[in-house]
């Protein structure tokens, strides 16, 4: 595809203050078109980026399975006291939610999501709850989403780097607070699809809306092969109808070409049509439109994902983004004493 822009990440290292810069060519496209112009809005306008959510699936970051845990159970806390009458009776820990196998209980997380989807509703009708709330406790309630995420992912790699390192699935989400929306048109919807549930090394793609829930796909591989929608712990598969500036980089390989992968998906066609999906829908929004790749070589000087992986450890900041037309320069970090009041002053 011809290219609309390069645009360059600056990472930096949280111990050396070394920088890294990464290189990303944007693709010619309807969505990539859409996308690369809210993201210069975001960057122009230094909306805040969400560094508490960013690094996903590093098995070795400091923002371990403990800290997660501890964070759940502080803003569940705070949820509870909040005067919303909404109250979760639970506690998450390492051992309550991790096997001896290290394996996920997935059940366990399913049931944090609910509390989150209950909590705050979806795009376009959120809930009386979340409307009621003040901005501390939405921030709260927002948490139950992301870190839920964030765990899942975390101890999926932690498993993956003691049974199959070659398959860790270490991602960089980058997300900004109160980030504009725009509304995907039919020609968007071309980049979606089964096949895009397989994610390049390096391939940037569009976020998916937050406030939709977990997608089809992460109910699927949540709840297993034999659920039907009546009986789900997850209920929300609300179709992507909007974006954002918002992007996802995946450092995963591609596993699309194994035999393992590709029954998979089979399996997940199968699962679509026995709840009344057609697997063939783009307007189910399936997948992970891509609009962007990492010039890998430009970059790190390899296209090797495990020498990718040891440079990106060390370099676990965003420090600053540049397009052809903006850039803005992000100078605090989610493990600042005051970054909980930083976000929710925004959000407020």
């Amino acid at each position: 595809m011809p290219l609309l822009d390069r645009i360059k990440i600056i990472l930096r290292s949280p111990r050396t203050d070394n920088q890294l810069p990464v290189v990303i060519n944007v693709e010619d496209s309807s969505l990539g078109r859409k996308w690369l112009s809210a993201l210069n809005h975001l960057l122009e306008n230094n909306y805040h980026l969400e560094k508490n959510y960013c690094w996903m699936g590093w098995p070795n970051h400091s923002r371990t399975p403990e800290y997660i845990c501890d964070q759940i159970n502080a803003s569940i806390a705070a949820i509870n006291s909040s005067g919303l009458n909404y109250q979760i009776n639970d506690h998450f820990t390492v051992s309550n939610t991790v096997t001896t196998e290290q394996r996920l209980i997935q059940d366990r997380m399913n049931h944090l999501h609910r509390y989150f989807e209950q909590l705050q509703g979806h795009s376009g009708a959120m809930s009386q709850y979340y409307l009621a709330a003040d901005p501390a406790t939405r921030w709260h309630i927002r948490q139950l989403n992301l870190l839920c995420h964030e765990y899942e992912s975390l101890i999926l790699s932690i498993r993956k780097k003691h049974t199959a390192p070659e398959w860790q699935r270490p991602s960089q989400l980058m997300c900004w607070l109160n980030a504009p929306r725009f509304k995907l048109d039919a020609e968007d919807y071309e980049l979606f699809g089964i096949d895009t549930i397989n994610r390049s090394l390096g391939g940037v793609y569009v976020g998916v809306n937050k406030a939709v829930g977990k997608h089809h796909w992460e109910v699927f591989t949540d709840e297993g092969s034999d659920s039907r929608i009546h009986e789900l712990t997850t209920t929300n598969m609300q179709s992507q109808t909007e974006a954002a500036g918002d992007f996802d980089i995946e450092w995963a390989r591609d596993p699309g070409q194994y035999p393992w992968q590709k029954k998979m998906l089979i399996e997940f066609r199968a699962w679509l049509l026995a709840n009344g999906f057609d697997p063939e829908d783009k307007t189910l929004t399936l997948g992970h439109p891509k609009v962007a790749q990492v010039d890998l070589m430009l970059s790190f000087g390899t296209s090797d994902h495990q020498s990718i992986w040891a440079q990106l450890a060390q370099y676990q900041d965003v420090y600053k983004i540049q397009t052809n037309s903006a850039e803005a320069t992000y100078t605090y970090n989610w493990s600042d004493p005051d970054y909980r009041e930083q976000q929710i002053r925004i959000l407020s």
